[in-house]
């Protein structure tokens, strides 16, 4: 099989680029007003897709995907004038008479390469912030969600200027392909494996990359915390999508006491959400292929299974599972678990929980529930992540104003409304001097009296 050539595409968007044609802010308010128009008039295709890779229900598709898709174009269209507005900045003795500022400039033609478990969401959120910036864009959907990536191949040139925004559907080859030429910035959101991939490629053309990858994503419990709320936001964050979501609770870490009080409140919160048998709920996904189906069934004997269990390989149907008694060297505690399984390991307190997080990567999220603002503090003070929340999980996504990246192996770089705005832009710094006669001691010759005068004038 003759292997893609993205090299024809590359250069024509380069060209387009040098046209100018999309620094114009009237054409990135008309592109990201276009991807609103694309969600609002493709809602229910958009669903479908979704429901068909990853059996979302139609209100979670909604609201985690396409509402979110069209919000994040909205919040980036409204604020597109102040954003690129040069931000003037204050000029030293020796700079006058003159003026100085940072002017924000597009980077040229980016890739976006989405990823499957939101794959609307991460892959049109990167697109506007790539737009806003004003760059020519290439994303590529994700190949293991097949029917999402089918539609936004399909509905984007209806909507977008084919000329500067492009769609590649395709997997292995065809993002190997596109990792060999020089892009201007590449947004990767994935797992490790694949981002030292992507970051090898790009280094052979310094590019740089922004990846927002995964991790562990502990949640810690506190004896003070309300076990009811606490219980039902856990059982939210981490069963939404099937448990597929790279920012959910990977594993609690409580004492004993608030273990034996959590437990019958987490079963309590997933009956209410998805009844006694999830599997006949359409509020509750599948899992994203087979593959990824007998991975997840191989971290169940972990622990003990306390909640749930129960599984259907025909329908890739893993029941919400909790585990207790699970051991910190056990299987599903080496490597992020992405999926529907909620290991409980037992801590004695606050400090010895931060031993256990420090000890290891530092994650994508970390989530603390507690009243203790003291507590609190410790926790944001001594755990490094990459995003955290105070006594909820995931919610910190639904702020435009907040950064959205990681921290070491869960990733660098970031991106959402201005952070976003700023990945895809290059901050020029410039100055403008005035034609007022300079200081000599700025000239040679140098002499004691004009090093003199320097000092007393810096």
């Amino acid at each position: 099989m003759t292997a893609p050539d993205y090299s024809t595409l590359f250069a024509g968007l380069g060209e387009t680029f040098q046209s100018g044609k999309t620094t114009d802010l009237a054409w990135r308010a008309a592109q990201l007003s276009a991807i609103e128009r694309l969600m609002a008039e493709h809602e229910q295709d958009f669903m479908a897709a979704l429901a068909e890779d990853l059996g979302k229900h139609a209100l979670e598709a909604w609201s985690t995907e396409i509402a979110y898709v069209a919000d994040t174009a909205s919040y980036c269209r409204k604020k597109l004038r102040k954003w690129t507005r040069r931000r003037k900045v204050s000029t030293p003795v020796v700079g006058q008479p003159g003026k100085s500022w940072v002017q924000p400039e597009p980077l040229g033609v980016v890739l976006v390469i989405g990823a499957w478990n939101y794959p609307l969401q991460l892959t049109l959120s990167g697109v506007a912030a790539a737009i806003s910036a004003g760059n020519c864009v290439v994303m590529k959907p994700s190949e293991m969600a097949p029917a999402t990536s089918n539609a936004i191949a399909r509905l984007v040139p209806e909507y977008l200027d084919p000329d500067c925004i492009k769609v590649v559907e395709g997997g292995v080859p065809e993002t190997t392909a596109l990792l060999e030429l020089p892009w201007d910035h590449i947004l990767y959101t994935g797992g490790g494996k694949v981002a030292r991939i992507v970051m090898a490629a790009a280094a052979k053309h310094l590019t740089p990359v922004t990846l927002e990858l995964g991790g562990k994503s502990p949640c810690v419990v506190l004896p003070d915390a309300n076990l009811d709320t606490t219980a039902m936001r856990i059982a939210w964050g981490k069963f939404t999508n099937a448990g597929q979501t790279c920012i959910a609770p990977d594993y609690i870490l409580t004492d004993a006491e608030t273990e034996k009080q959590l437990l019958p409140k987490l079963k309590q919160a997933i009956a209410s959400m998805f009844g006694d048998d999830p599997g006949e709920s359409d509020s509750y996904g599948r899992i994203v292929n087979e593959r990824h189906f007998e991975r997840l069934l191989g971290f169940v004997d972990s622990g003990d299974v306390a909640i749930g269990g129960r599984s259907d390989a025909a329908s890739r149907y893993i029941e919400p599972t909790v585990l207790t008694n699970v051991q910190a060297d056990s299987l599903v505690m080496q490597e992020e678990i992405f999926g529907p399984i909620l290991p409980v390991l037992r801590c004695d307190d606050l400090d010895s929980a931060i031993r256990f997080i420090r000890a290891g990567d530092k994650p994508l999220a970390a989530y603390v529930f507690t009243k203790d603002k003291a507590a609190e503090t410790r926790f944001l003070d001594r755990v490094s992540s990459g995003n955290a929340c105070v006594n909820d999980t995931m919610m910190f996504m639904a702020v435009h104003e907040l950064p959205f990246g990681g921290v070491g192996p869960s990733g660098m770089g970031a991106y959402s409304g201005e952070y976003g705005f700023t990945t895809f832009s290059h901050m020029k710094a410039v100055m403008r001097r005035g034609w007022w006669p300079d200081l000599d001691l700025r000239y040679a010759p140098y002499t004691d009296g004009k090093f003199r005068l320097l000092r007393k004038i810096r």
